[in-house]
């Protein structure tokens, strides 16, 4: 099920960008977050049913703002893909992990 669209509001300097909880995993927002490092600190919240994340962009070298929030929606939108690919791909990974250590383990015993 896609995402439901965020709400934004702009305070002072900050992009305030919200998702729903019934929508949106606590991981993904995290794992984006992470990815904006450099470019802007983020604080993640929760306020009733939803996630808040607080974008506050770090001045360097005239990098322009405006494409902050934007930018944080596709790295969300790239960590939620990644999370499902990872829950649908799961049973195969472990199988081959235990076919890998499996043979290893039949290789150190003799």
């Amino acid at each position: 099920m896609p995402p439901t669209p965020p709400a934004a509001s702009s305070l002072d300097e900050d992009i305030v960008v919200a998702f729903s909880t019934a929508t949106q995993a606590l991981e993904p927002l995290q794992a984006a977050a992470y990815r904006m490092i450099g470019r802007a600190a983020c604080q993640i919240g929760q306020d009733g049913h939803q996630l808040v994340c607080r974008l506050t962009p770090i001045r360097a070298k005239g990098r322009a703002d405006r494409n902050l929030r934007a930018e944080f929606l596709d790295l969300v939108t790239d960590e939620n893909l990644r999370a499902r690919i990872e829950a649908k791909t799961e049973g195969t990974r472990n199988l081959i992990l235990a076919l890998a250590f499996g043979a290893l383990a039949a290789d150190s015993g003799a």
